[in-house]
């Protein structure tokens, strides 16, 4: 009976014991903010030279990319969380991306699930397709379809869920505040917490009859970039939702179009998979978007006042990292076979022989295993 007793009571002890674990690992993260922002972008450049350099180093370098990944997705929100709390005075102001997201996010728990799937599912896929790839060339060819199918699925429903509003790229806020700045809120804290004698003598001067207190002046040099930081733009003033135009017609035809581009062309890889270095699928793939970018583009020159002047921020900002998207096709199927691989091997001879410059040719001929074996390194969706 006493047993019994025991072990009934530490069951709930036990229950409570992780969540008091996380409070620490979130607290933990919170207060050394800019030490852990090194360490994961130390093990990100860590995973860009470890392909290659033993067997089997692909799967150990991807499985330790994605995990970091993922990780830094939970750190975000932990960020995130952090600064939410933050007074509204000391809240940076956030980019017109992360207050777009971050309204949806908000306002529909439906998008927040949708686009954290999508969000792991690229952070995952090529893990996915090296383990696909033991299996044999049919079973990786499947993988990489229900990948592609499944995320165009997600973007589908958050066109849908957006009320018809482009996509961007990350569907999440993103992690935009130096760290360094909720370590100086904890300081700040303690200083605020210490006694008037242990305050050093560049706090706020408190004035004497009133009791408030008046914000030190910033430098003579950082003037400027003081006033600019206050002055107000358009898109600071509108509404989240608005910082995108809603699509229709062609425009919208446009967004599906770009949306289900990578299943088409996963699809034509699969059926030509036999001939690697045939032109169709690449053709119908580039077709496809640029198609859907000049149509996009078309569609906002006539329905927009002003045309593409009438253009936001964000929406500028999204049509130009599509653009420079397009540049990934010299790197994908025939073109990459017929064209990109020769002149990598090119560059590559030339380096091998020099000082320095024999580590970025180590590092090209690296990666050249991967560009060339599997999918979804060059995947820009």
């Amino acid at each position: 009976m006493d047993m019994y007793k025991r072990a009934s009571i530490g069951v709930p002890q036990a229950l409570a014991l992780p969540p008091k674990w996380l409070g620490m690992y979130e607290d933990f993260i919170v207060k050394n903010a800019s030490a852990v922002a090194q360490i994961e972008s130390g093990l990100r450049s860590l995973t860009y030279i470890i392909p290659g350099r033993f067997r089997e180093s692909e799967i150990a370098s991807e499985s330790l990319h994605s995990g970091v990944q993922v990780l830094s997705l939970y750190h975000d929100s932990l960020l995130a969380r952090a600064i939410a709390r933050l007074p509204g005075a000391q809240k940076p102001h956030p980019s017109p991306h992360n207050r777009y997201t971050k309204f949806w996010t908000q306002k529909s728990p439906t998008y927040k699930r949708i686009a954290l799937t999508l969000q792991m599912i690229q952070y995952t896929e090529l893990l996915w397709e090296m383990a696909a790839k033991r299996k044999g060339e049919k079973v990786r060819w499947r993988v990489v379809v229900l990948l592609e199918a499944i995320k165009a699925l997600c973007r589908l429903l958050l066109l849908r869920l957006t009320n018809s509003r482009p996509l961007l790229s990350p569907p999440l806020p993103e992690r935009e505040v130096d760290p360094s700045t909720l370590e100086e809120k904890a300081v700040a804290e303690d200083h605020i917490a210490s006694p008037p004698s242990e305050r050093s003598d560049d706090a706020a001067w408190t004035m004497p009859r009133t009791g408030l207190s008046m914000p030190n002046l910033p430098e003579s040099s950082d003037i400027s970039s003081y006033l600019l930081s206050k002055v107000l733009t358009a898109d600071d003033i509108k509404p989240p939702k608005a910082l995108l135009h809603r699509v229709s017609g062609r425009g919208e035809l446009a967004e599906c179009l770009y949306i289900l581009r990578p299943v088409i062309y996963a699809l034509a890889m699969q059926h030509w998979s036999a001939d690697k270095k045939s032109w169709r699928p690449w053709l119908l793939g580039v077709s496809i978007e640029y198609g859907a970018r000049q149509l996009a583009k078309q569609d906002f020159q006539q329905r927009l006042a002003g045309g593409l002047r009438g253009l936001t921020g964000l929406e500028r900002e999204e049509l130009r990292k599509r653009g420079w998207a397009l540049g990934w096709w010299v790197m994908r199927g025939a073109f990459y076979e017929n064209i990109t691989k020769a002149w990598i091997h090119s560059v590559t001879g030339k380096l091998r022989d020099k000082p320095l410059l024999s580590l970025v040719g180590g590092v090209l001929e690296d990666y050249e295993f991967l560009w060339d074996q599997y999918y979804f390194p060059t995947a820009t969706l």
